[in-house]
């Protein structure tokens, strides 16, 4: 068994990467690193009128993800496990998806310049679900911004995260279904989970959690 020292969760909208970055955080004793998203002040209105407000609200999406990484190593990555609910490489999917042509080659610009200077972590771990299950999931987290993420968004995220990961090799790289599983409620799944994470080699491998 070893235990990894900096994990990076990844997944769409909805899916549960700050929940289970809390949980697993706890249980591996570990640091815990959370996206700021919702101190965002252009993703509301990115929700409202996406063509307007997606430049400023991916530039200001970019720029706190790389100052939080930043952080990371000069908090000593060795002394002490981190478990992040997010990944910076992932910054560059909803760039894609959002920016129009000359954004996006500015922001490509901004972000090469920005990477070459961030950590790695030591294993990324791809939470996936249906896209009905995401939809439920924001549904009962509520949040007012969010009420204006269409299905079709959330299909189109998630069809941007798979297609990202099919090539992704930074990092190893742990595929887990979370479609069918919870983490909140059941002890066991996380207990799963987190043996897959102590044993998770190179290259990428995929849980697939057993049935109740």
């Amino acid at each position: 068994m070893r235990r990894r020292g900096y994990i990076a969760l990844e997944g769409p909208i909805g899916v549960g990467k700050t929940s289970l970055a809390q949980m697993l955080a706890r249980e591996l004793g570990a640091r815990l690193v959370l996206e700021e998203a919702e101190s965002n002040p252009f993703l509301p209105r990115f929700y409202e009128e996406p063509e307007k407000y997606a430049f400023p609200a991916q530039i200001y999406f970019l720029l706190t993800r790389y100052k939080q990484q930043r952080e990371l190593p000069q908090q000593d990555l060795f002394a002490q496990a981190t478990v992040a609910d997010y990944l910076l490489a992932k910054d560059r999917i909803f760039a894609a998806l959002n920016l129009a042509p000359d954004e996006h080659t500015l922001y490509e610009q901004v972000y090469r310049l920005l990477d070459a200077r961030m950590p790695k972590p030591d294993l990324v771990v791809y939470l996936l679900a249906r896209t009905d299950v995401l939809a439920e999931r924001l549904r009962r987290r509520n949040r007012d911004f969010e009420r204006y993420i269409s299905y079709h968004y959330l299909e189109r995220v998630s069809a941007a995260y798979r297609d990202f990961f099919f090539y992704y090799d930074e990092a190893p790289l742990l595929v887990v279904d979370t479609s069918e599983i919870d983490f909140v409620s059941n002890p066991d799944d996380l207990a799963d989970l987190i043996r897959e994470i102590d044993h998770a080699g190179q290259g990428v491998q995929h849980f697939v959690p057993r049935k109740n």
